[in-house]
């Protein structure tokens, strides 16, 4: 590991650190930890899935929408290598997806779709309570270093103590309440992408940025912008007046 990767490391754990104060906003926290990894790691994408108090996944935050279809795949039909990596609780890896077709029979054909050929995944959790799963996605055969593997878990192991908090392990309820927050939170944000893509003609990863970039510009919540987008309380030129537009490629359904 080099020293500008290892310092942008170290203000990555810094960063994640920070959330264990009050008023951060956990839809952002997930979105930058999976940028984060894939800025580090040798990840051509990642996704995170997160589960609320009962136990039920969703798709938290990814880098992409061809990420975004994996994990929805996969929260949908209960099987692949991330539902596997939340259901037991231990890291993952899978270095050649295209000899999983018929373990997963779904995931593997799209995830080669999509072109990735390895994923790896670990576990969010916090002592014997896992929360979720951070998925790195590769576009090349073979294993994950061992370095960036625990770091990685380390990231992800920083961000599960953010989403709890100390107050998660005395009051489930508050808890609970957080994370159906963030989950309810995502579903704003898709909302808001969707306004965006459709009034400027862009995708869905475009949208996106255009949506996040107003947020750091402006120095709002993603999640309260992303509402004022939905609600209108925000006109869609106003958030895309900044940026040029760009065409909308395909992407394949399932």
């Amino acid at each position: 590991m080099n020293q500008v990767r290892e310092m942008r490391l170290a203000q990555a754990f810094v960063t994640l650190a920070d959330t264990l104060v009050a008023g951060y906003d956990l839809v952002e926290l997930m979105h930058y930890l999976v940028d984060t990894t894939v800025e580090l790691f040798d990840a051509a994408d990642a996704g995170l899935l997160l589960a609320d108090g009962q136990g039920r996944l969703d798709v938290l935050a990814s880098t992409s929408e061809r990420t975004d279809l994996l994990e929805i795949l996969q929260v949908r039909t209960g099987r692949g290598p991330c539902w596997d990596c939340f259901s037991s609780g231990q890291p993952g890896s899978i270095p050649d997806l295209a000899r999983e077709a018929e373990r997963w029979p779904e995931f593997a054909p799209l995830a080669l779709q999509q072109g990735f050929r390895s994923v790896h995944a670990v576990p969010l959790r916090l002592r014997n309570q896992t929360i979720g799963a951070l998925n790195m996605f590769r576009t090349q055969i073979g294993e994950l270093a061992e370095q960036d593997r625990l770091a990685a878990q380390a990231l992800a192991d920083v961000a599960t103590i953010g989403v709890l908090q100390e107050r998660a392990v005395r009051e489930g309820a508050e808890t609970e309440e957080q994370l159906r927050y963030a989950l309810n939170s995502r579903v704003v944000i898709e909302q808001a992408k969707g306004v965006l893509a459709q009034h400027r003609q862009v995708d869905m990863d475009q949208a996106f940025t255009l949506l996040r970039g107003h947020a750091r510009r402006h120095h709002l919540g993603l999640t309260a912008l992303a509402q004022a987008v939905v609600e209108r309380d925000l006109r869609p030129a106003d958030v895309l007046s900044e940026v040029s537009p760009a065409p909308r490629p395909g992407i394949p359904g399932y």
